[in-house]
């Protein structure tokens, strides 16, 4: 069964459930959580040397438009390896994880950095993300927004 055949058409709402073999879905949730903790990890060193590198190449004058280097770093680096073509982030690759969009495909960037945006607005509300806990597919609120489904690797 090759990997698209196993997702609904792209004709479905983005909340509808995904069908999805259950060994497709097996230990998601607890490998998200790994993958964000080394993704986060990543991108803290990925944006703490680039604001060292930026900090010493403008002589400190570049320390007013640095704060909100973090979040930018973190759009790119989910936006750049989640619509490459391991379809995955560092962390969710070490994790066995990949992302696809409902309907099979790969996802495209502007999807991919709007997931990571949504992901990062829902640590502001924290009960948002229980969302998984309910969804017979394990997605989360970000995810059902964005229309794409977290999946274990299918060798």
């Amino acid at each position: 069964m090759s990997q698209t055949s196993q997702f609904q058409s792209v004709s479905e709402p983005i909340f509808r459930s995904v069908a999805l073999p259950r060994e497709a879905l097996a230990g998601v949730r607890t490998r998200r959580i790994l993958a964000v903790a080394i993704d986060f990890a990543v991108v803290s060193v990925l944006a703490s040397v680039l604001w060292l590198a930026l900090l010493v190449a403008t002589l400190g004058l570049s320390l007013v438009v640095l704060p909100p280097l973090f979040p930018l770093v973190a759009f790119f680096y989910n936006g750049l390896t989640v619509s490459g073509r391991r379809m995955a982030t560092p962390g969710m690759r070490l994790m066995d994880l990949e992302i696809r969009r409902t309907d099979g495909t790969r996802v495209p960037f502007l999807y991919a950095a709007v997931h990571a945006v949504l992901f990062y607005v829902s640590w502001m509300f924290p009960p948002i993300l229980l969302v998984s806990l309910l969804a017979e597919d394990k997605r989360c609120l970000h995810d059902m927004l964005a229309g794409v489904v977290v999946t274990r690797r299918v060798p």
